[in-house]
């Protein structure tokens, strides 16, 4: 991909806030009306004669300190009882689920994600871990990965993991270069990461991710390419880059960085072509949006034979699952449902002890979802759509069913970004850097939030 003055320029122009289409319709849309009766409703319905596979998510808030460019759903606390207190809950709300879920399906991914999984003891990983295989069925070559922060971890951590099946491990880094790393209050030496990653392969665990953020503070150009460099010179197999997602508005603890220290956008947009540069010129595929993999990574695989799939974690080679997932604010999304957990401690323990599924709000998709939902994963995952596919599948004519979409796409394809032809709509090299904005073409819903500002982040 060559990013030339003229690709920033069309980047700095249709940049905007927009979805990142983990799901679709997005959270935005779930509502408080579908509570824990629907959902208990739905879980039997989906699981009736249902042979389907299974997908995991366990979501562990809990950190040592504060990040402050996190987003995630976090608590900051050193009061292991109030972890213990956490943990009875979670493995109450996997044992009120799995009495739900047919025995014979088969638990074909997990992950662990957070906060930081890896704050919990060995001896709480192992115990939950061990939970979770008395109540699911977890097929041989199950994926399961975990999101670690290497400060803190130790080798009985990463033991603990991967004598609980673990087979991928995702590392957070962020940056290595100092001035940053105290600018976002995440001081994390490179022989941490070091260490995590010789851990790792020494217990058999094969694949090792490493978790990057551009844009953040005091970061410049030269400094970034540093980090990538010592990164590539890991080799990890794979490498997520994400642009940094300035939402204070959303997430409190970012008012505490300093505004002025944020890379201006055209200095954001360097900062993203010296990642793509560094990183394919390294020998790693751009998989799409903001992953990296080795030619020879099961990603970078399933990318070339159009097999991926994109989940509340990024992007996948397993598609076809149903996600359960526990703790507070995560997802679950079977068939036509989407349910999202409690954010709040305090609520979601109560709906726990009260043995009630701690659902807050959710969404049940429509056909028009449904339909919407297949070309826009398709877009994020392939680059492209096959306009028989999908009348094939939902019996509509493309053209006359998609015809708004068409109209909103007309400056896209006028710039080369995207073209439509009567077969296919195929994403350009450089049009995949806005293939959120092309997905956002086929989006039902975003004129709902056109006079609400600060609904998503920017899209470059």
């Amino acid at each position: 991909m060559i990013i030339d003055d003229r690709l920033i320029e069309l980047l700095k122009t249709f940049s905007k806030q927009g979805p990142r289409y983990t799901s679709y319709p997005t959270a935005p849309m779930f509502s408080s009306d579908y509570n824990d009766k629907r959902f208990e409703v739905d879980l039997i319905r989906n699981n009736h004669n249902n042979p389907g596979p299974v997908s995991l998510y366990l979501h562990i808030p809990f950190c040592d300190s504060l990040c402050y460019f996190c987003g995630c759903t976090t608590i900051i606390t050193n009061n292991r009882e109030k972890i213990r207190t956490y943990l009875d809950a979670l493995k109450r709300e996997i044992l009120l689920t799995s009495a739900y879920v047919e025995r014979q399906r088969q638990v074909t991914q997990m992950h662990w994600g957070g906060g930081t999984p890896s704050y919990l003891d060995p001896s709480e990983i192992r115990d939950l871990m061990d939970v979770l295989r008395r109540r699911f069925n977890f097929a041989p070559d199950a994926e399961i990965s975990v999101e670690i922060d290497p400060r803190g971890l130790t080798f009985d951590h990463m033991k603990a993991f991967r004598e609980g099946g673990v087979n991928r491990v995702s590392l957070g880094i962020q940056d290595f270069d100092t001035d940053v790393q105290r600018a976002v209050n995440r001081v994390q030496s490179e022989q941490l990461t070091l260490d995590a990653m010789r851990w790792a392969k020494e217990l058999g665990i094969d694949s090792v991710n490493f978790d990057l953020i551009y844009g953040l503070p005091l970061q410049t150009t030269g400094s970034f390419q540093h980090t990538l460099h010592r990164v590539v010179a890991m080799r990890p197999n794979r490498i997520a880059a994400f642009s940094f997602a300035y939402v204070p508005w959303m997430k409190k603890q970012q008012n505490l960085l300093n505004a002025k220290d944020m890379p201006a956008a055209d200095a954001k947009l360097q900062l993203l072509k010296a990642t793509i540069d560094t990183l394919t010129g390294a020998g790693y595929e751009y998989i799409g949006m903001d992953h990296f993999a080795v030619p020879e990574d099961e990603l970078s695989v399933a990318m070339r034979e159009k097999r991926l799939h994109r989940n509340f974690q990024g992007y996948s080679t397993r598609a076809g699952a149903d996600l359960f997932a526990f703790g507070m604010s995560s997802i679950s999304h079977f068939g036509d449902v989407y349910a999202q957990n409690y954010k709040e401690l305090p609520e979601y323990l109560a709906a726990v002890d009260a043995r009630q599924f701690p659902t807050a709000v959710g969404y049940k998709m429509t056909r028009d979802d449904q339909v919407r939902k297949f070309v826009i994963m398709r877009l994020m995952c392939d680059l492209e759509v096959d306009k028989e596919e999908v009348e094939d599948l939902f019996g509509i004519n493309f053209d006359q069913y998609f015809d708004m979409s068409r109209v909103q796409m007309f400056d896209y394809i006028r710039h080369g970004l995207v073209a439509d032809s009567p077969s296919k709509i195929v994403v350009s090299d450089s049009g995949r850097l806005l293939v959120r904005n092309i997905a956002m073409c086929y989006d039902a819903y975003l004129n709902r939030f056109k006079s609400e500002e600060n609904v998503f982040s920017k899209t470059v």
